[in-house]
């Protein structure tokens, strides 16, 4: 089936009134999110609604529409020393901050900016046609209910977005990334722990199943020697530093990346992954860990804990079947969210595996139901509510 294409809210508008079975598609980056073409789901493309519609480097705020691409955004904040500080991933060139909110993914170096914490505003129609909006365009607008907040990690099932505004910050004027092994994966979690405690701006806290710790420190005012002095500290001497500069970061038990820029990057662009896996996204606490990698061990599954170990990076090989991953989060009362590899859109619900994008344990319950039958009453939206 053809997709709809969209190049503005009404023509959204009368794609979602014809009452076909829709999913919007940005980039199509994240492929298992795409409706295929021969299934009964038909995609509703929004990757024409781009632009700019108001940024205020002074407001620390900016509005775009949903198929402006991440590239695009990237390059007029940096030109204003702004960044998205929720690191969206790029899976692909044509990486859209629609997708990106619709997805509700925070990258590596988003460990303290979540990226549901800086939609502020939201245009969106709902699964009758009209148009929906809340929030606003600056930070200090938070009247009426939170639909923004909603929107993130909603893959398109309440509503189509047409209008975001999002929170930036200042661009961090010094870095530093330090990587260093611990004992296993148990004390490479009491490390985690104990950075995300420390009183210092760390942005990054990635954990290896082997227990190797990577932090990466950022201040907009540049170096502290406090903030090295106090990172050594939390590491009881593991990590020692040079006061002068973050980036002369240098210890015994550990070492700084020299090029920790391509490292991000690659790592934003879940490079690691390869072409013979999906890419699942696992939200999960740092007591969970231990269980969930030796489960995924044995599978053979490639991953990685990011968000100071709250988030489960999987790579899921294409070898082997996505019921057994859905069936093993399920055990342990987690979800996860497919991204990459061939679309899950439009098949049978009835297949755990196979509920769109969706797997392991339900979500969102009754709350969720009430929440998808007010927004899409006539269930437009494919799959709706979990």
């Amino acid at each position: 089936m053809s997709a709809f294409v969209a190049s503005d809210a009404a023509t959204v508008r009368e794609a979602v009134r014809e009452g076909e079975p829709l999913v919007p598609v940005g980039g199509g980056t994240h492929s298992a999110t795409v409706p295929g073409p021969d299934g009964p789901v038909r995609a509703l493309d929004v990757s024409g609604l781009t632009g700019v519609v108001d940024y205020d480097p002074a407001e620390l705020t900016i509005t775009v529409r949903p198929g402006t691409p991440l590239a695009e955004i990237d390059a007029l904040l940096a030109a204003n020393g702004q960044h998205l500080p929720f690191d969206p991933p790029r899976l692909g060139e044509g990486a859209t901050v629609g997708g990106a909110v619709a997805a509700g993914v925070t990258g590596p170096s988003g460990f303290a900016a979540g990226i549901r914490d800086f939609v502020v505003g939201v245009r969106f129609i709902d699964g009758t046609g009209r148009l929906a909006m809340s929030g606003g365009r600056v930070v200090k607008n938070a009247a009426g209910f939170d639909l923004p907040k909603l929107m993130v990690g909603s893959l398109g099932r309440l509503g189509v977005i047409t209008e975001l505004s999002l929170k930036v910050f200042p661009r961090p004027e010094a870095t530093a990334t330090v990587r260093f092994p611990t004992v296993g994966l148990p004390a490479g979690l009491a490390a985690v722990a104990a950075l995300a405690r420390a009183p210092i701006p760390v942005t990054a806290l990635d954990l290896a199943p082997t227990g190797t710790v990577t932090a990466r420190l950022s201040g907009v005012d540049g170096p502290k020697s406090a903030d090295i002095e106090r990172f050594s500290a939390h590491q009881h001497g593991g990590i020692g530093g040079r006061a002068e500069r973050l980036a002369g970061l240098v210890e015994p038990g550990g070492a700084a990346l020299e090029d920790e820029a391509r490292h991000w990057d690659e790592g934003r662009r879940f490079a690691w992954v390869g072409e013979d896996a999906r890419l699942v996204v696992v939200p999960l606490a740092p007591r969970q860990v231990v269980a969930l990698d030796a489960d995924l061990e044995r599978h053979g599954a490639r991953r990685r804990y990011g968000l100071a170990a709250n988030v489960a990076w999987v790579a899921w090989p294409d070898a082997a079947p996505l019921a057994d991953l859905s069936e093993l989060l399920a055990g342990q009362a987690m979800s996860g969210v497919v991204l990459t590899g061939s679309s899950l859109v439009g098949r049978s619900p009835s297949d755990p595996a196979l509920d769109g994008p969706l797997i392991g344990a339900a979500t969102g319950g009754a709350f969720g139901r009430r929440i998808a039958g007010a927004l899409d009453p006539a269930g437009v939206f494919a799959g709706g509510a979990r």
